[in-house]
């Protein structure tokens, strides 16, 4: 973020909950999948993406944007249906016995 777009939301009174809207190339390139896969899961394929829909029109016809407070809650909501899916079919999950900044 820019001085002069911290500036602006220092103003605001919702500064301390600000959450960013982010396009679907940022959030491609944060799930690390194609524009494309992000496209379709924002309108119809499931997992549904959490979008906010500028404009009219199905689709690419319309702007769309993310919350990134939402993706963060969509990326933890897909991680428990993962390890419940895992769970239920018998395989184990490894649970990590340091964390990643430990040496």
């Amino acid at each position: 973020m820019t001085p002069a777009e911290l500036k602006i939301v220092a103003n605001k009174k919702e500064a301390v909950a600000y959450d960013p809207l982010l396009t679907p190339e940022q959030v491609a390139k944060w799930l690390n999948t194609s524009i494309d896969w992000v496209w379709d899961h924002s309108s119809r394929k499931s997992p549904l993406l959490p979008v906010i829909r500028f404009g009219e029109g199905p689709g690419r016809s319309g702007i769309l944007r993310y919350r990134a407070g939402k993706i963060e809650e969509f990326i933890a909501e897909q991680e428990r249906f993962s390890v419940a899916r895992h769970t239920r079919s018998g395989r184990k999950i490894a649970i990590p016995t340091c964390s990643p900044t430990e040496e």
